[in-house]
């Protein structure tokens, strides 16, 4: 049975796991001034579908995979750590050969590959949330699940906004920006990850 608290505890677990997402939708905002509108629901949408799919990915592994999944979940932070730092660091080689070149940041456009990236890397450690959730039902669980992705998605969103206000005021310090806060969330997430 879905309940207030129930609800309201997946609000709250929405919003601590949205931070990453919004971090990096604000860099992705910086890097893109231009973005539309519609991209930039898309680029939200990419990041709440996958922080509502990895809790239920993690569910399924609670109910089938239990021993498996336990080894695994100690590399969790790596894997988010390096996809981040490669994007960021690319994003921080690509602000600086702009600088050198002379272009502006409105020629840096978020690809989909790199979008794909990011999705899954600020998200994998949700999928340890997967064990809080593991002793609700399916459909209790998927509730969670939505009600985290619609929160990202919301979040995100905002960020994205606020990366495209600040953005049109820079040229390619939103690419060297935008990298570094890449790079920043992913030792972030090592750090916590491995120290607990």
């Amino acid at each position: 049975m879905i309940t207030f608290g129930i609800v309201s505890f997946a609000f709250i677990l929405g919003v601590g796991l949205a931070m990453d997402a919004f971090s990096v939708s604000v860099a992705n905002g910086l890097r893109e001034p231009s973005m539309s509108i519609g991209k930039g629901l898309g680029v939200a949408g990419t990041f709440g579908v996958f922080q509502a799919a990895m809790p239920m990915l993690g569910w399924v592994c609670v109910h089938t995979l239990v021993e498996k999944f336990a080894s695994f979940s100690s590399l969790l932070p790596w894997v988010s750590f390096l996809l981040l730092a490669y994007i960021g660091g690319e994003m921080l080689w690509n602000g600086l050969k702009a600088k050198k070149q002379g272009v502006t940041v409105n020629d840096l456009t978020l690809s989909p590959k790199v979008l794909f990236f990011q999705g899954v890397a600020t998200s994998i450690d949700a999928m340890s949330v997967g064990f809080t959730i593991g002793e609700y039902k399916f459909l209790v669980a998927l509730v969670c699940a939505l009600i985290i992705g619609v929160v990202t998605f919301v979040i995100s969103f905002v960020g994205v906004r606020i990366g495209n206000r600040v953005g049109t005021k820079l040229t390619w310090q939103a690419d060297v920006l935008g990298g570094v806060i890449l790079i920043g969330i992913g030792i972030k997430i090592l750090i916590s990850g491995v120290l607990g």
